[in-house]
């Protein structure tokens, strides 16, 4: 019996020293909680705003929420599979701070597509920093929905009211000459280009990189070496030549977003300028893919030709 219990002991020992100091929760995931300031556990059902990063096992970030303003909204459902992240984050509270493991293995099955950066990584990590937790309890669904609603519009409103002033820090930090329109486009024409202007109804033949302005991260370009050296996903995928796109549209007509309808009206042909785009000339609260919602925008552009429409 007590050489039972000595064997137990030290493969518990190997176990915690193999996962770095990870405790083992239920379905096979592991959890290292780095901070606890709540005795209050979430419970399913709750709603949960949380800063999430995600990645493999070799640190290659897939998903970092901090590249926003605000956290994730989520309602904590019940697991998919065992080991689920749901598991994990019911083992701790508001103010929070851990690291979940789960395995890859179960969260990829069932027919969904197993992303490359996961081909040999053995879980999927997840560091969470609970920001807010608003319990469901036994409170009614219409009254759950209405401090949800509150909670989330007083968030944006705090959001808004900081961008201004963001956005005219990254323009100090980073001496931008710029001019502003009346829609409070900001822009700097950093080449000058030759003819007129841009007309509306015009198509402008573009080269782009864009950026998030929080982190300078780069979430879209049709420039190769750009995309390279920012290890964007799928490059095989991607076609790295200029784009048209038709600008000045009225409202209702757009194909692009405000900033980019209004900002290349300033241009002519073979100019570049940065763009620097407030979050209401983006993609404005719902954010949209990578770009979180309420988040200014950085492109710098180059207006390779001027196709007018044909009469």
């Amino acid at each position: 019996m007590r050489k039972n219990l000595m064997f137990l002991a030290l493969a518990a020992v190997g176990f915690a020293s193999c996962n770095g100091g990870f405790k083992q929760g239920p379905g096979g995931l592991l959890y290292d909680v780095h901070s606890e300031k709540s005795s209050a556990k979430i419970k399913e059902g709750d709603f949960v705003a949380v800063y999430v990063v995600v990645k493999n096992d070799a640190d290659s970030v897939i998903f970092n929420s901090y590249d926003g303003s605000q956290p994730q909204y989520l309602i904590v459902e019940k697991p998919q599979f065992k080991g689920d992240m749901m598991d994990g984050i019911k083992l701790v509270g508001e103010g929070d701070s851990v690291t979940i493991k789960t395995v890859a293995d179960s969260a990829f099955k069932g027919g969904q597509p197993r992303p490359d950066k996961f081909k040999s990584s053995k879980y999927v990590v997840y560091d969470l920093k609970i920001v807010k937790v608003l319990p469901k309890g036994t409170l009614t669904d219409e009254v759950f929905q209405r401090g949800i609603s509150t909670y989330m519009r007083g968030q944006a409103e705090s959001v808004k009211k900081q961008e201004p002033a963001k956005i005219q820090k990254y323009i100090t930090d980073n001496k931008l000459g710029v001019s502003k329109t009346d829609s409070g486009l900001y822009y700097v024409i950093t080449k000058a280009g030759t003819g007129p202007l841009m007309a509306p109804g015009d198509t402008a033949v573009v080269n782009y990189a864009g950026r998030l302005m929080s982190t300078g991260k780069l979430f879209d370009t049709n420039i190769k070496s750009e995309a390279v050296a920012a290890k964007l996903e799928r490059i095989e995928m991607r076609q790295f030549q200029p784009i048209r796109i038709p600008v000045g549209m009225p409202a209702g007509q757009e194909q692009v977003i405000p900033g980019w309808n209004q900002g290349f009206l300033l241009l002519n042909k073979g100019a570049k300028a940065t763009l620097v785009i407030p979050s209401h000339l983006g993609y404005g609260e719902r954010g949209y893919q990578q770009i979180p919602g309420n988040a200014p925008l950085v492109f710098d552009v180059e207006l390779v030709d001027i196709v007018h429409p044909k009469k």
